[in-house]
């Protein structure tokens, strides 16, 4: 006859614990006032705070940066920040990128087979060369399956020279077979009246990302405002400094919210070029440094425009030609 003891069931093994999530407030240094300072200004978990310089984070939570830097060094060592990959291992991570298509078989293989996530995308070229045309198409793009090119998100969409058109977006929905009503719903906008403002819109995107699957956030155009605002070779290194704050905000989004950036800019001509084509983009070299792929559009043989990758980590230079029609962006 079995004992009282064998007959008694064994006591279940308790479930493996998830590791709590740490708020802010849990870090040394930081009370409820400093906390919620750093989430009004977008700081909203270990990660965002543990790769942000420590003068943003005393800006952002109105103290002093020795402290900032403590409080950035223990999100750190909590999010388990920092170490080193082999290239492989790289290589795999790298893998699992998305892309999204531009809707042209020979603009995305210019680009390595579509806008890539974690990553600034710049078109650029003078009025009429197509900018907004392929913003708007790759707006569309994002929010087909991932088999016919798309990531299935909503998109991000900062338009600070007014330009963008919803009607354009229903032309561009039904020729993708996607529903326009739909679409235009998974498409948010928001004009920025000035630098500053265009700047404050990134951290309410980042907002919004944690509540819808943004996968796409659009400037168009990126230096428009910089540039009426900072006027003159005083007002240069300003406006370089704002400009290279705003892209690593960019930049930011991307890596955290594994989303694609697309930025549209405006060039200048230069009158020392007597021979070839005389514009650049605006920004400079703090623009080329940021962007990941730099694309140059210009005008041809209408409806064509021609499309020349001008730097990209690891493509090779080229060309594309694509059609603007009235479906859209088209080889």
């Amino acid at each position: 006859m079995p004992s009282k003891t064998a007959a008694r069931s064994a006591p279940a093994e308790p479930a493996a614990e998830e590791k709590p999530e740490i708020a802010l407030e849990d870090l040394p240094g930081i009370g409820q006032t400093t906390a919620d300072k750093l989430r009004e200004s977008g700081y909203t978990d270990l990660m965002e705070l543990a790769v942000a310089s420590p003068g943003d984070v005393a800006e952002a939570a109105e103290i002093g940066v020795a402290i900032a830097q403590k409080i950035i060094g223990e999100a750190r060592r909590k999010a388990d920040v920092g170490g080193f990959e082999s290239g492989t291992q790289l290589l795999e991570r790298r893998k699992k990128l998305g892309r999204i298509t531009t809707s042209t078989k020979a603009l995305d293989e210019l680009l390595g087979g579509g806008v890539e996530t974690q990553a600034i995308t710049e078109f650029s070229g003078e009025f009429g060369t197509g900018k907004t045309q392929i913003a708007h198409q790759i707006a569309v793009d994002v929010q087909l399956p991932a088999a016919q090119g798309g990531l299935g998100g909503d998109v991000v969409y900062i338009d600070t020279e007014s330009t963008f058109r919803p009607e354009r977006i229903v032309d561009m929905a039904k020729g993708a077979g996607l529903d326009p009503a739909a679409t235009l719903e998974r498409i948010h906008v928001a004009r920025a009246f000035n630098s500053n403002h265009q700047m404050l819109l990134v951290a309410k995107a980042q907002e919004l990302a944690r509540e819808r699957p943004i996968r796409l956030l659009v400037v168009d155009s990126l230096t428009a405002h910089f540039r009426s605002e900072y006027m003159g070779r005083g007002e240069l290194a300003p406006r370089q400094q704002h400009l290279n704050r705003h892209l690593h905000e960019l930049l930011r989004f991307a890596d955290t919210y594994n989303a694609s950036i697309v930025v549209t800019n405006q060039v200048s001509a230069r009158p020392d070029i007597l021979f070839g084509d005389p514009t650049r983009p605006i920004g400079g070299n703090i623009v080329a440094h940021a962007a990941t792929y730099r694309v140059y559009l210009r005008k041809s043989k209408p409806p064509r425009r021609i499309a020349r990758l001008i730097d990209s980590p690891n493509l090779p230079e080229g060309e594309a030609v694509f059609s603007l029609t009235t479906e859209g962006i088209r080889d």
